[in-house]
């Protein structure tokens, strides 16, 4: 039986993908994965790097993808995993909500996202929708070997904070934000976890990487999972890290929020930052409500097994038991031109 194979363009896209490969190894299945654009030349543990002739060759069971898009012409089954949550970042026409005629199942992350897609789907006709959670968040749900415990234990009983900013500019709260955190870092009443998107400018991670010392710690990629587990409150802006924390139904603290709502205590002056982080870290009931109620909308599930669900929703799509699509828009075919040109293949389509 042909494998499942990953695909993914950004290096955030790993790990969406690590979850799904370690339920894929655990049922059997054989995996491979192709990373192009920003990812080229990343590794998940235990799964062979391929390229695209061994793609093709590969014939895949499924394409799953963690990018906003996935080669046409590759064989298999084409799923979307989605590389984040709706923010808002931008408008529904360009974001979270865009349908480029690419894929053949949307793995939605809750309620919040299924219904638009079911919406989608009824009237695009191309592509069916089965909610099954989003595979990044498992590790927040399962035992991650004593990491973020290891974190608490560096703050020693002290509140742990974690901040987080986007890559986008006119949103990024890591240029307006830094005098503050820094102050209170130097403070030392609470313990700060730092990390940057990794699209950050590099002088932005030189200058919060010198903030660790005894109360603060720089937080990697590999790390992240273990550090929102480990944090009683985040820090940031219009990042999707902040729909990625909540879930655990933790208090939010937002900095110039594109669009604020209920479950954010949202402010735009850095000079407030320890009177938000004061109300943080004792959330009233009424914040606390809100904060459930956005979490459960957007991902319900707490069991750390998105991952099988997509998988399970895969093998129920190849089956025929989630419905048969229509036909691609004429669009998908000249995005698959385009596709065709930015990775230099112009040879027939194993799909």
């Amino acid at each position: 039986m042909a494998g499942y194979l990953l695909f993914a363009t950004e290096r955030y896209a790993l790990p969406i993908l690590a979850p799904v490969a370690q339920a894929l190894h655990a049922d059997g299945h054989a995996v491979a994965a192709w990373f192009e654009g920003g990812a080229a030349g990343a590794t998940l543990a235990g799964v062979p790097a391929i390229g695209l002739q061994q793609a093709l060759a590969m014939r895949p069971r499924a394409v799953l993808s963690a990018a906003n898009w996935v080669p046409p012409f590759v064989a298999g089954a084409k799923v979307q995993l989605f590389h984040g949550f709706n923010v808002q970042k931008r408008e529904d026409a360009r974001g979270h909500f865009r349908v480029r005629g690419l894929f053949d199942l949307y793995c939605t992350q809750g309620p919040a996202t299924t219904r638009p897609f079911q919406e989608l789907a009824a009237r695009e006709r191309h592509f069916v929708v089965k909610e099954t959670g989003w595979p990044k968040l498992d590790p927040l749900f399962r035992d991650d070997g004593g990491q973020a415990a290891s974190l608490r234990a560096a703050a020693g009983g002290r509140a742990v904070v974690l901040f987080g900013s986007t890559f986008t500019e006119r949103l990024s709260a890591a240029p307006h934000l830094y005098d503050s955190i820094a102050a209170d870092i130097a403070a030392g009443e609470r313990y700060w976890l730092l990390t940057l998107h990794p699209k950050c400018a590099p002088e932005l991670f030189d200058r919060y990487r010198a903030l660790a010392g005894a109360n603060a710690c720089f937080i990697e990629p590999e790390q992240l999972m273990a550090a929102q587990r480990a944090a009683d409150v985040l820090v940031s802006d219009t990042s999707s890290i902040v729909s990625e924390f909540i879930v655990q139904h933790k208090p939010v603290v937002t900095f110039r929020n594109r669009v604020p709502q209920p479950h954010m205590l949202d402010f735009d002056d850095p000079r407030r930052l320890p009177d938000m982080l004061a109300r943080a870290l004792s959330p009233e009931p009424a914040l606390l409500a809100e904060i459930t109620r956005y979490a459960d909308s957007i991902h319900p599930y707490r069991d750390g097994r998105s991952s099988e669900r997509v998988i399970a929703a895969t093998e129920d799509f190849i089956a025929g038991r989630l419905g048969k699509p229509g036909r691609k828009p004429l669009g998908a075919i000249w995005r698959g031109l385009q596709i065709r040109r930015e990775l230099g293949y112009w040879g027939p389509s194993r799909a």
